[in-house]
């Protein structure tokens, strides 16, 4: 029996930008054209001036991937997508504030 090691390189990514455009949209299984679109809507936000030059965080890159899910998974715009982004994010901070209040015994 032929014992196989498999590894892989994994890549911790923050709030820093670090991420192309090519990255995030292969990263993402998603066109360039998509994510670019996605920008356009303010649904997520690089740094740089143009398509070359963008970066995107980790949070953008998770943004992103939501945003495929959710028109996947339930036919959503980009306004759609951009309304229930903005609506989960708001239910995780209400969330994590609540959990930080039970945790303080208020």
């Amino acid at each position: 029996m032929t014992e196989t090691k498999l590894t892989s390189r994994v890549t911790v990514i923050g709030a820093e930008p670090c991420l192309s455009l090519a990255e995030v949209a292969r990263a993402s299984s998603v066109h360039a054209d998509y994510v670019v679109e996605l920008v356009e809507e303010g649904i997520v936000e690089p740094e740089g001036q143009g398509p070359g030059q963008w970066r995107f965080s980790g949070r953008c890159l998770t943004r992103v991937r939501k945003a495929v899910r959710l028109q996947a998974d339930l036919g959503l715009n980009m306004a759609g997508v951009g309304l229930a982004l903005q609506l989960l994010e708001q239910m995780e901070d209400m969330q994590i504030r609540l959990n930080s209040l039970l945790d303080n015994g208020i």
